[in-house]
């Protein structure tokens, strides 16, 4: 690589003053780099089939998809799930069809354990399943707690990582590239010696040295990692210069024919999805991706648009995997009908909604307002779509009636069955209950109400102390907002009913809820107990009876955490005050659980 692409810009920034120090750091950086370019050119990108490929009959050379939304999406604030809701998601993904599943960072907290063991021991034993992954920090006991979580499933998987940046070893790790690259060796075969497949992680791969990388990937491998994965932790490249360094690895780790490569990113600088596709061009053939691009801070790249645009444009990519440019092969497993379903059971389990633009799941991807657009489209779709909306299991026929009042519980779960909707007898019987009461409201019932209804259904909700028995709101122009709210406590098994007064309906039933459960603040308040940091309403379809889905986001006044409560309903008062319910609940339930959750990138090292 060039100097310009080997130095980190970190060096020649504007803001920095200059250093002589800094200059003959870059200038050793360089000359070392140098040296190894003398080097053959780059190794072959590994294809040997693993146990996994075999035994599931995947192609051992296509691109690999890793989804990290059970972990690294549960980051986002508010983004927590039951160990109930992981199930669900987990099962979506194995029917979406990903490789691995990063189920979670089992040692964060006893429940996050049981939820890695549960999703190895269920998804992870079932049907063509994928390889199931829990994440550990460089520490023994991280490692050991990842191997007990993991190790019920068929293909199990420990992912372990350290730091290798400057800035990250001297101010997080507080160790010296000889200490990480001892650590490294003797972790890493300490995991191999507990579960055959290692993947090894450098965390802030690109900010750190490239040479002092290629020694710790190299030193990784012969300990005994089967992929090695470059994270761009925070969003820091550019598409060229993912690519220019995978190739540098490639060229200069020892035995990195032998492994897979992997690429992680973060989308701080909105190219995440752009820096993947350039590091497959570069020999990458693991992705680490998220439904809806989810995550810490600006979020991860989405595994909708990775998918897809190697799909779409499968002729330009085809070449990079030594195939013809016109062979029709998929360059995934990733079964594409499958990805709305997977992006709407997401949205509403995390309570984050999708964005109306977001690509290739967004309310508006396949929409047309311009009248020359909408004029080519009606004469062919392909003068302005390039995917066709059924490819990702969103039909044109989506908002034609399905069901109705008179439909039975037979054509119900017939009905769920064609949308790929598996539920058990308890959950169908909830979900059917809701279904006839919407129809007797609204007389077309379309598939996405029912997605909506059975989303609504399934939600966690075996802990929950309150239930809204009833809401009732008075308001106008004239008059002062009123809300009367009945709510059975689970508790005490008695039925509760007060009334309060707000700025609107939905803030008044708000505050009646707050005062039924002993709490203080929400809506615009001073928050003493709970904060209302968010409230959303979407239409489900269109027209003046379409279901409304409210989410709402909460802060913990005690514990800071945040918390959110989804429901829907064609009342949107009701709505809005089920999914405040539902948010309490979880709020009072955290609150009975106030053991410290470990996050994977904080307290490294201290003591280790």
């Amino acid at each position: 690589p060039s100097m310009k692409a080997s130095i980190s810009s970190r060096q020649f920034s504007s803001r920095a003053p200059f250093s002589f120090g800094a200059t003959r750091k870059a200038s050793r950086r360089v000359a070392s780099i140098s040296c190894l370019q003398a080097m053959a050119g780059p190794k072959p990108v590994n294809t040997k089939p693993t146990k996994h490929d075999i035994a599931t009959g995947r192609d051992p050379s296509r691109l690999k998809v890793f989804d990290t939304t059970l972990r690294d999406g549960e980051q986002s604030p508010g983004c927590s799930l039951t160990s109930d809701e992981k199930i669900q998601v987990a099962k979506q993904l194995a029917k979406l069809g990903v490789d691995i599943i990063e189920a979670g960072f089992p040692v964060a907290s006893p429940d996050d354990f049981e939820a890695v063991k549960n999703i190895a021991e269920t998804v992870g034993t079932g049907p063509n399943p994928p390889i199931i992954c829990g994440l550990a920090r460089a520490t023994k006991h991280d490692i050991e707690t990842c191997a007990r979580a993991v190790k019920g499933a068929n293909f199990p998987r420990i992912h372990t990582f350290i730091a290798t940046s400057d800035i990250h070893m001297e101010h997080k790790l507080r160790k010296s590239r000889e200490e990480v690259l001892a650590m490294t060796a003797e972790m890493v075969g300490y995991a191999k010696s507990l579960i055959d497949d290692i993947e090894f992680s450098a965390e802030d791969a690109l900010r750190s040295d490239w040479a002092f990388l290629a020694k710790v990937y190299s030193v990784a491998i012969k300990a005994g990692a089967t992929t090695l994965n470059v994270p761009d932790t925070v969003g820091f490249t550019t598409p060229s210069e993912f690519k220019r360094l995978v190739e540098y690895l490639r060229e200069h780790v020892e035995g990195i024919e032998g492994v897979t490569i992997s690429v992680h990113g973060h989308d701080d600088l909105g190219m995440a999805v752009a820096n993947f596709l350039s590091a497959v061009e570069g020999g990458a053939r693991q992705v680490e991706v998220t439904i809806n691009g989810i995550g810490e801070r600006a979020g991860n790249a989405a595994l909708e648009e990775v998918v897809m645009a190697m799909h779409v444009r499968k002729a330009f990519y085809n070449p990079s995997f030594g195939r013809p440019a016109a062979s029709e092969a998929p360059l995934t497993n990733i079964a594409l009908r499958e990805i709305h379903r997977t992006s709407k059971l997401v949205s509403s389990l995390t309570g984050m909604a999708v964005q109306a633009n977001k690509a290739i799941v967004g309310a508006n991807a396949f929409a047309h307002e311009s009248g020359i657009h909408q004029d080519g489209v009606l004469k062919n779709r392909l003068t302005y779509e390039i995917i066709d909306a059924s490819t990702i299991g969103l039909d044109d026929a989506f908002n034609n009636i399905v069901l109705g009042k008179h439909s039975g519980r037979a054509a119900f779960k017939s009905r769920l069955g064609e949308l790929g909707i598996e539920l058990n007898d308890e959950e169908l019987n909830k979900a059917f209950i809701r279904f006839k009461g919407l129809a007797d409201k609204k007389k077309e019932i379309t598939n996405m109400d029912l997605e909506s209804i059975v989303n609504d259904e399934v939600q966690d909700l075996a802990n929950n102390r309150f239930k809204l028995v009833h809401v009732q709101v008075n308001c106008g122009d004239k008059s002062i907002p009123t809300a009367t709210v009945s709510l059975f406590d689970d508790q005490t098994q008695v039925e509760l009913t007060d009334a309060s007064v707000g700025t609107g309906p939905v803030d008044a039933a708000f505050q009646a809820v707050n005062r039924l459960c002993g709490l203080h603040g929400a809506g615009q308040g001073a928050a003493e107990d709970v904060k209302l940091l968010e409230y959303t309403v979407s239409s489900v379809t269109a027209g003046i009876d379409a279901l409304g889905e409210v989410t709402v986001r909460l802060q913990d006044g005690k514990t800071k955490r945040v918390l959110y409560g989804r429901s829907a309903d064609t009342d949107v008062v009701v709505a809005s005050a089920q999914a405040y319910v539902n948010a309490l609940n979880r709020l009072l339930a955290l609150r009975q659980d106030l053991g410290p959750r470990v996050h994977p990138q904080f307290s490294f090292g201290r003591g280790v």
